[in-house]
């Protein structure tokens, strides 16, 4: 954030008011991504939440199985339905969207 001190020159004032909006739509993008994402996210049954927490913590689908008591074909098939549900197309989209679900879209820096 910059301060304007008087007298002010038009145009420090022209490019302070432009970053100003600048931030603003960045920071409604940011929120409206967010806001979509945590949608995304909340259509997730409780099994498949505690999926994509292994899933992004790196496990294999394995370990998932191992660590949830339930077969790896399970495991896949709760893989394919976030995916399916949140509209992620591959492993990093995926943790795209859980970051963006999970960040306060109003911490953006100015």
């Amino acid at each position: 954030m910059s301060l304007l001190q008087k007298p002010v020159c038009a145009q420090a004032a022209l490019a302070s008011i432009g970053r100003a909006l600048e931030w603003s739509r960045a920071s409604g993008k940011a929120e409206a991504r967010h806001e979509s994402a945590t949608g995304s996210v909340a259509g997730l049954t409780p099994r498949q939440h505690q999926v994509l927490a292994l899933v992004l913590a790196g496990q294999p689908s394995k370990m998932i199985a191992a660590t949830l008591g339930i077969s790896q074909r399970t495991v896949e098939n709760h893989r394919s339905a976030i995916m399916r549900k949140t509209g992620a197309r591959s492993l990093p989209g995926l943790t795209r969207l859980a970051l963006a679900a999970t960040t306060n879209a109003q911490s953006w820096p100015l």
